[in-house]
């Protein structure tokens, strides 16, 4: 169960807030085998693989047409309606991000602007087995699609029949995803990033998974291959008082601690006895939980703090970062303005996880393990490249000239001198 750490001295929180430790090192040797077997066998590394952890023998790993068709069939119209919904309020959110140029003359007869330009080639991972994160599909395929990429593919692991869930199929299809393929872990990142006779080779991959594909994600980057952000196991933040309401928050808890057993959530007030009651609520939601092992597991990782008040709770927060933030608390919108390390916040007693995991607009793929000081979660910012322009006329080069060249010559660089000069001459 959460272990409740009263009045903590700021000395002691970078300890207390330390995320769960792998073993790094052997982790890493295993992904890199996997890789490098990829690298050089292609898919016949793929299928070998899909045999080894999937437990299912795939003649193709490429989804066929007839697959996207008998899971339109298959998905109950209740849940196309709810995924449809979400895709909307998704498109709304994130259309708002995509930038006009905008051209500056930043002195006479000297233009500038910058131009989004979407990344041509992304691939998608989605993981699926006992959660298929057919509103991953959502998260990313909706910005990929508004940034105007040229490629997507999607990868996602098949299940022991060789099949892939098909909700996720329905969704691809959905946000006009055709070519996807039936691998997993590790095996698929290096699929997405060296490329196989079947699988094509993309520029970036985006997408969430396990400990297998975060490694496999961060060694890729050795190679020069972009990928949306460092991340790991899920995890949730809730800074609560006693306005909230405690069953509220231990579901919200709850709904990260079932990620996997590798996940953690944080629980901070100013109010002992809020922290009773919602851990009371904890052990209790808890027994129903279809989940109920995975969840008690991350519970053990997971930790509550008593504190003097709420700015102690805020600058403990911070220097978390959480992945996901919710204020269950009074004063939540000013409390709000004072976070200034996290994924997403969600302000209120309503505003649960879950609305932005699925549906609200805001994306779920977040920076997790405290990346959430330096990164941002995924957007339409991520599928582009914005590359600057520039014209000058010539009185443009006439006047700002003197200042490029003395600047040049400061610096000993001749021949950008010259490239100046021989046009004002």
């Amino acid at each position: 169960m959460i272990k409740i750490i009263r009045y903590p001295s700021p000395d002691t929180l970078p300890d207390l807030l330390r995320r769960p430790a792998i073993d790094a090192l052997a982790l890493e040797k295993q992904v890199r085998e996997i890789m490098n077997a990829v690298k050089t066998s292609g898919d016949t590394a793929l299928k070998k693989y899909a045999l080894l952890f999937d437990k299912t023998e795939l003649d193709l790993l490429s989804v066929t047409e007839a697959a996207f068709e008998m899971a339109d069939k298959q998905v109950p119209q209740a849940l196309k309606t709810a995924i449809q919904l979400a895709k909307k309020n998704i498109e709304i959110f994130h259309k708002t991000q995509q930038e006009p140029i905008r051209v500056v003359e930043t002195m006479p007869g000297v233009k500038c602007w910058r131009k989004s330009v979407g990344i041509e080639k992304v691939g998608l991972y989605i993981p699926g087995g006992s959660a298929p994160l057919f509103s991953t599909i959502l998260m990313l395929g909706i910005p990929a699609q508004l940034a105007g990429c040229k490629e997507v593919v999607l990868c996602t692991p098949p299940s022991k029949d060789g099949l892939i869930n098909p909700a996720i199929l329905y969704t691809a299809r959905l946000v006009g995803i055709s070519k996807v393929f039936c691998i997993g872990g590790a095996q698929a990142i290096a699929a997405m990033a060296y490329g196989t006779e079947t699988v094509p080779a993309v520029n970036k991959i985006f997408g969430p998974g396990n400990q297998y594909v975060t490694c496999a994600k961060q060694l890729v980057c050795q190679d020069g291959l972009a990928i949306d952000m460092p991340a790991g196991p899920s995890e949730l933040a809730v800074l609560a008082d006693e306005s909230c309401a405690p069953a509220f928050v231990a579901a919200d808890l709850l709904s990260q601690a079932e990620h996997g057993a590798d996940s953690q959530v944080i629980l901070v007030s100013d109010h002992e006895e809020t922290i009773v009651n919602v851990l009371k609520e904890v052990e209790s939601q808890l027994q129903s939980l279809p989940r109920k092992e995975v969840a008690s597991q991350a519970l053990k990782n997971s930790k509550a703090f008593l504190v003097k008040d709420k700015s102690e709770a805020i600058d403990l927060l911070n220097l978390y970062a959480p992945e996901h933030l919710i204020l269950a608390c009074k004063e939540e919108e000013k409390l709000g303005e004072e976070v200034v390390n996290a994924g997403s916040v969600f302000l209120g007693n309503y505003s649960c996880e879950s609305a932005g995991d699925y549906a609200s607009g805001t994306n779920h793929t977040l920076p997790t393990n405290g990346f959430a000081k330096a990164y941002s979660g995924v957007s339409v910012d991520s599928f582009v490249k914005k590359i600057t322009f520039q014209q000058l006329t010539e009185k443009g080069l006439q006047d700002i000239g003197p200042a490029i060249e003395l600047m040049a010559a400061a610096e000993g660089l001749e021949a950008h001198k010259r490239a100046v000069t021989i046009r004002r001459k």
